[in-house]
């Protein structure tokens, strides 16, 4: 029986409290308005780690290396809508100061700082997308049509024929 609490005690003093109740990746749930939008996820090093479709729920590593949170870009766009870009980015968990309590001082300064356990990040995230404007005439890829009669003279001039029908 000493042994087993002896055991238990070094279990809990040679861990981190966030690494064993929080752990070192988080699910992220990323949502559109409109739904149906395709996202791209990148991390800190601008290495795409996901891409899907809006709604979904996706695991991130919640730590870059040590006492580093990691941070993400999404980027989220729909044809017919301007693009919109997300950051998350980790803040410290509330179970990390439980090393405090317990008296964890390897896994408040070695384990849940290297696994990554110290940091949260935002459980969901929603991009709500707006409409792109209609093109308006003149603009590269338009064409606008108008009468002869509604051109000025000094424009007129300059015109020439492009077919006749």
């Amino acid at each position: 029986m000493k042994h087993a609490i002896t055991a238990a005690a070094a279990a809990l003093i040679l861990s981190g409290c966030a690494s064993i109740f929080a752990g070192s990746t988080q699910a992220v749930t990323i949502a559109s308005e409109p739904a149906g939008a395709s996202f791209v996820v990148t991390n800190r090093a601008g290495v795409q780690v996901h891409n899907g479709t809006t709604p979904a729920t996706l695991t991130l590593s919640r730590g870059a290396g040590y006492f580093k949170s990691e941070s993400y870009i999404v980027r989220v766009q729909k044809d017919g809508y301007e693009a919109k870009e997300l950051t998350l980015t980790g803040s410290v968990n509330g179970w990390y100061f439980g090393n405090i309590l317990i008296g964890g001082l390897i896994g408040m300064l070695a384990i849940d700082p290297v696994t990554g356990a110290m940091y949260s990040l935002p459980s969901s995230v929603s991009a709500t997308l707006e409409q792109q404007p209609a093109k308006a005439a003149g603009t590269p890829g338009s064409i606008t049509i108008v009468s002869t009669e509604d051109v000025a003279p000094e424009v007129l001039q300059k015109a020439r024929l492009v077919a006749k029908f």
